[in-house]
């Protein structure tokens, strides 16, 4: 049973949480929802967009490290925050199953319970760091499910992941980067099936450009290797005919870049969403 723990009304949104026992996870999670005020005033159909956070983050992350609700103001979109806090949103080598708990228990529950307020099917995703990589693997997963893809910095290439590449970074307090050790617990080994099943590359060799439209950007500041592995995944998505719009931005690794990047993307994501 789903159970509305809080509720309060923003200055363009409502924000509903809702808790409910998982049989994916087998365990207590939240989900949080951003409901446009002007669907209950102007009876007005919006469509979905789910945010995934970056690594160690949660669905509030969102809401105190970012100007999101003001971002979203003028746009029609009902905007769903789940948490994994430092797992992805994949079914992972310890057994958690994330992306059983989004696609077959999330989604059917927003489509159900905001069904009044929601154009029928048309969905987006996205995220930041590992939640932008995994925005688009379940994107490229699910054909159809999602009509928008976003990702800011995304880690697109964490199923190939060897060691830790991040070494010199550590040194830094703030550094929000998995060790080699927390990396294997959700991806296994090299060679596990976990990578070999969210593979960016084997997934968009699948992948026949469908309807799927995705925007991506990366700060010119970020560490160096989510700079190539954004550069490399672009290329990779408009070879594989994937209608892309790609934007190199000042900013590093943080949710200042983020908060800086997301007024692009969600007015991208609200004009492809529109059209379908």
């Amino acid at each position: 049973m789903h159970t509305l723990v809080h509720k309060r009304r923003l200055s363009a949104h409502i924000l509903e949480t809702w808790e409910w026992a998982s049989p994916s996870l087998g365990r207590v999670k939240r989900a949080s929802v951003l409901v446009p005020r002007r669907c209950t005033a102007e009876g007005r159909a919006v469509s979905a967009l789910y945010l995934l956070h970056g690594f160690g983050g949660s669905r509030i992350t969102w809401l105190t490290g970012t100007r999101l609700t003001e971002h979203l103001a003028d746009l029609e979109l009902l905007v769903v925050l789940p948490e994994s806090g430092r797992r992805w949103f994949i079914n992972d080598h310890r057994g958690f199953r994330y992306e059983d708990y989004l696609v077959n228990e999330l989604i059917p529950f927003v489509d159900n319970r905001y069904a009044v307020h929601l154009r029928t099917g048309v969905r987006g995703i996205g995220g930041f760091s590992m939640g932008g990589a995994a925005a688009l693997m379940q994107a490229l997963r699910h054909p159809g499910l999602f009509t928008v893809a976003l990702s800011h910095a995304g880690a697109f290439e964490a199923p190939s992941r060897v060691g830790d590449p991040y070494t010199r970074t550590r040194r830094n307090p703030d550094t929000a980067i998995p060790s080699t050790e927390a990396h294997e617990r959700v991806w296994g080994p090299p060679g596990s099936r976990v990578r070999h099943r969210y593979d960016l590359a084997a997934l968009l060799e699948r992948q026949e450009g469908g309807d799927l439209s995705v925007y991506a950007d990366v700060g010119v500041d970020d560490y160096p290797r989510i700079l190539r592995m954004n550069r490399r995944t672009v290329r990779k998505l408009v070879t594989s005919g994937i209608e892309t719009e790609f934007c190199e931005r000042p900013g590093g690794h943080d949710l200042e870049f983020l908060d800086r990047a997301l007024p692009h993307s969600l007015e991208f994501t609200a004009n492809r969403l529109r059209r379908n």
